[in-house]
């Protein structure tokens, strides 16, 4: 068991910290907006929710790429890898083209909600700028779906190190620093967003051309037009796992749209313990990527003694970890938030806030893990259904009821409180269906 530990911490920590990379360049945006305005932090809480929600559904569905090829790779038959591949490429960029015309119109999404006039304007221009960050967004997914399956993680720490980095420096001086002339506020944060975004789609299409998978698997040479049958499988698998994903992080996200009309003081408040959330959820997603890529592996060489192995060793890293991040959050809120932003009425929201995600990460960490090892046994559409109850229906429908209606109202914490709820119904459910699943699959092969 202890070598099985030490395979998944090897792997698991590349990928949390290119996650941590990744999140980072939101809590950039977050930190250097906080010392611009409370409506331009409001403008990205809002319309960060809103980007994040759509991105995460599309990359859901590329994501197929890795059980995919983890069952190819673990089953020796390397040869179809690079088509998958190509496939997962052909269908990033299909994807691409509804996403861009949404994030130009969004319109019927934000218009619903009554905000601000000044913050809707900086919402709708930040999305705007996004759109052309987004096919390279999808493209480089499908890229770390990838090198993810086959155990080749670390080049996404470096590309994700090396984008956050530059964002950081290049968010700053446009939207605070006046590199541009003049602040530009929420829109230089967006603007550094689209020139990280492309250039890390290039670092990775450079490093899988002559790096050592693309050595060994040349994903570039006989390029293949799109094949109705690999669309198929990646569909029937990408598609649940894609509205998994919209689910889970609407019930957070787009909280800020739900709590829009209670002003920029609360909706910025809640963008930073939404931020936090978000950086504590990156270790738990890690370990579950890199215990659904084993489990893949070990399912494609038909090693079921190995794939049991491995999921009691990822989900038992998860339940430790996340308990340890939960404590230190608690301890650690006061200097966290204060990182964040100046305004003391913003500070007095999130930390009233903070013990909610203190709370809940244990639950989170195991419905991460029972997910993600479930799209390795290539079962993806009940725990979409069981997702979807308890994300929209417990997280969103109900925190909605808590924070307007429950007498008294309970406000934003209405909805992290309901949150709360859902990440335990969530994992009471999913844990007895892996068990379920494996049980099955080891009876009948």
């Amino acid at each position: 068991m202890l070598t099985v530990l030490r395979g998944l911490l090897a792997h698991a920590f590349p990928i949390l910290v290119a996650q941590l990379a990744s999140i980072g360049m939101m809590v950039v945006d977050t930190a250097v907006l906080g010392h611009v305005s409370p409506q331009d932090l409001a403008a990205v809480a809002i319309g960060g929710g809103i980007h994040v929600a759509l991105v995460f559904a599309l990359v859901g569905i590329v994501q197929a790429v890795a059980p995919v090829v983890a069952h190819l790779h673990g089953a020796r038959r390397d040869d179809e890898v690079a088509g998958v591949l190509q496939q997962g490429f052909w269908l990033a960029l299909t994807l691409s083209l509804p996403g861009v015309v949404f994030l130009l119109h969004p319109g019927f999404v934000l218009a619903p909600f009554g905000m601000d006039a000044v913050v809707d304007a900086k919402v709708r221009e930040y999305l705007g700028l996004l759109a052309w960050s987004l096919p390279a967004a999808l493209f480089y997914r499908t890229f770390y779906a990838f090198c993810n399956a086959l155990g080749q993680p670390r080049v996404l720490m470096g590309i994700g190190l090396a984008a956050l980095a530059v964002h950081a420096l290049l968010a700053w001086g446009l939207a605070l620093a006046g590199w541009a002339g003049a602040p530009l506020g929420v829109a230089g944060c967006a603007l550094s967003n689209i020139v990280i975004g492309w250039l890390a789609c290039l670092g990775a299409a450079l490093w899988l051309h002559r790096g050592p998978l693309g050595r060994r698997y040349r994903p570039f040479a006989n390029w293949a037009r799109p094949h109705p049958a690999t669309w198929r499988e990646l569909l029937r698998l990408g598609l649940p796992m894609g509205f998994s994903n919209l689910v889970e992080i609407t019930a957070f996200t787009l909280v800020a749209l739900f709590v829009a009309g209670l002003g920029a003081t609360v909706v910025a408040g809640h963008r930073i313990v939404a931020n936090l959330s978000a950086l504590a959820y990156m270790l738990p997603l890690s370990l579950a990527f890199a215990t659904m890529a084993a489990v893949g592996q070990a399912l494609g060489a038909r090693d079921w003694l190995a794939a049991r192995r491995l999921v009691r060793a990822g989900m038992g890293l998860a339940a430790v970890s996340s308990l340890a991040v939960g404590l230190l959050l608690w301890l650690a809120a006061e200097p966290l938030v204060a990182a964040y932003t100046d305004d003391p009425a913003v500070r007095g929201v999130a930390l009233a806030l903070i013990g909610y995600i203190a709370v809940y990460q244990f639950f989170d960490a195991l419905q991460t893990i029972a997910g993600h090892v479930l799209r390795a046994y290539r079962v993806t559409f009940v725990p979409m259904l069981v997702q979807t109850v308890c994300f929209w229906g417990i997280a969103l429908a109900g925190g909605a009821w808590l924070c307007y209606r429950w007498s008294p109202p309970l406000g934003v914490g209405g909805f992290w409180l309901a949150s709360v709820i859902a990440l335990v119904a969530a994992a009471a459910a999913l844990l007895p269906l892996l068990r379920k699943v494996m049980k099955d699959l080891e009876s009948t092969l």
